[in-house]
């Protein structure tokens, strides 16, 4: 199918809404959800039960046959690269990430899109939920926040299995040392943290890590087992550097809260400086693309990368970060 047809069955704006809805609600990069939504639409094609328009995606019941060879045109015909090889690597990362079932009979292979829960339709009662900003508490909380982080780990397809309880062990263990920095929005009926960020205060002999390879600093993945950064004590007048570990929200969320929550990080970090006198620097490692857009946005600049498309280190004094007008940001 040409990309020109995909546009036949399914306009471009409602393309570009999906690639959003699904970047937002299954923690897929931009380029994986383009790759699986031309999928989507080809297996509907494929399946033959509608014809187009149409003014909404359906989930086919069958499985079609989809070979490596196009595969790489579905995906790569309006780009300069991608071979079948990648293309059969998108539909393996595809099947990992639970969205499409692969079979193999010994000649062919036959792709299944399986269905997503609530991605058809905006779940508008959630999204009617109200929050509030809460400490991070350790007992409750870990595993939730851990379960919610995992998403940005999950699209480079590692260990998915052992991060979530990797990621709580860690926040309850920082937690011990220091939860100021450690802030959640929790939903009022259940309590439930559907946000979370995590400002890192980070001891003298650590800071050269913000300098070296981004791949050595992957701290919430399977892929360290050994913490490579130790938190400051409170007090340490030689603590110069903040690293934001994480910060995010549920994509229900996000529109409604994402400026409260950055106004409630301006707060957290005015009160760090009482407990970390000299503070001035302000790190954050990229680990999903999703999240550029917003620290570009605020000010941060990118330094340390390996390669294009890799994870990198972004930066910005904190003082530019607490003088921000967060209502004038255009997000």
């Amino acid at each position: 199918m040409e990309i020109k047809h995909l546009k036949i069955w399914y306009s471009w704006e409602k393309q570009e809404q999906m690639i959003e809805r699904l970047v937002g609600r299954v923690g897929l990069t931009r380029v994986r959800a383009t790759c699986f939504l031309r999928l989507w639409i080809y297996a509907i094609a494929k399946e033959g039960q509608v014809k187009p328009p149409l003014s909404q995606l359906i989930f086919p019941t069958t499985a079609i046959i989809c070979t490596h060879r196009q595969a790489s045109d579905l995906f790569y015909q309006d780009q300069d690269q991608g071979s079948d090889r990648s293309a059969g690597m998108m539909l393996d990362k595809l099947a990992a990430l639970g969205l499409i079932e692969k079979f193999f009979d010994g000649n062919t292979t036959r792709i299944k899109i399986k269905p997503i829960t609530g991605i058809l339709e905006p779940d508008s009662s959630e999204s009617s939920v109200e929050l509030q900003l809460d400490q991070f508490n350790p007992r409750c909380d870990a595993i939730p926040v851990a379960n919610l982080l995992t998403g940005n780990y999950n699209w480079m397809n590692r260990n998915a299995e052992a991060i979530p309880h990797r990621i709580s062990r860690l926040l309850r263990g920082w937690a011990k040392d220091y939860t100021t920095g450690m802030r959640v929005l929790r939903r009022v009926d259940n309590l439930n943290p559907v946000g979370f960020y995590l400002l890192y205060p980070t001891a003298n002999e650590s800071e050269g890590n913000f300098f070296s390879s981004p791949n050595k600093s992957l701290h919430l993945s399977a892929i360290n087992e050994q913490e490579p950064f130790t938190m400051a004590s409170v007090g340490d007048e030689n603590c110069l550097s903040v690293f934001i570990r994480s910060w995010m929200i549920d994509a229900n969320y996000l529109e409604k809260y994402r400026l409260i929550f950055l106004q409630d990080a301006q707060k957290t970090l005015q009160r760090m400086t009482l407990d970390f006198p000299n503070l001035c620097d302000l790190h954050t490692l990229i680990i999903h693309p999703d999240y550029e857009k917003l620290a570009a946005a605020l000010g941060f600049q990118k330094t340390i990368q390996e390669s294009p498309n890799s994870i990198y280190w972004m930066y910005l004094g904190l003082d530019r970060f607490l003088s921000l007008d967060m209502r004038e940001i255009q997000f």
